[in-house]
């Protein structure tokens, strides 16, 4: 994953694509920064979360800004988002994320509202960059009542 970024960034500097080399910049800081607060070398997954992370902020400004009456911003905003995903696996929709966290919990075993971490976790370390956790937090809560 990094080194495909950097490979990005090389051919976007070369085609002059200034916002895309901004974008992968912005991802590249990050990563460092997360290596710096983690203290070691982030893998895949890591890279991953960071750059979900980089788009959920970037949803709440664009919700900020829209509020505001920033339209010109939220576009901003909104092409950033468009060249993170790029980076991201395809995302599950609402039906595929439900089905994951039942089946996962039913693998678990998992019966109760103390089980919520250790399903939270595999569901973490399997499906990385591919569901909303926040949602999906949501479902196990309901589903382990």
């Amino acid at each position: 994953m990094r080194s495909r970024i950097s490979n990005d960034i090389k051919a976007a500097m070369k085609s002059g694509d200034k916002a895309r080399v901004g974008v992968l910049r912005l991802i590249n800081a990050a990563v460092q920064s997360a290596e710096i607060e983690a203290k070691k070398e982030l893998d895949d997954a890591g890279i991953l979360a960071v750059m979900t992370k980089m788009v959920k902020q970037r949803r709440d400004s664009i919700d900020q800004y829209t509020k505001g009456g920033r339209p010109d911003l939220a576009a901003v905003e909104q092409a950033e988002i468009a060249i993170i995903e790029a980076y991201l696996p395809k995302q599950m929709d609402e039906a595929a994320s439900k089905a994951a966290v039942a089946g996962l919990i039913k693998e678990l075993g998992a019966a109760g509202p103390k089980d919520m971490g250790k399903v939270m976790g595999a569901l973490k370390e399997r499906f990385a960059g591919q569901m909303d956790f926040g949602k999906a937090s949501g479902w196990v809560k309901e589903a382990l009542k």
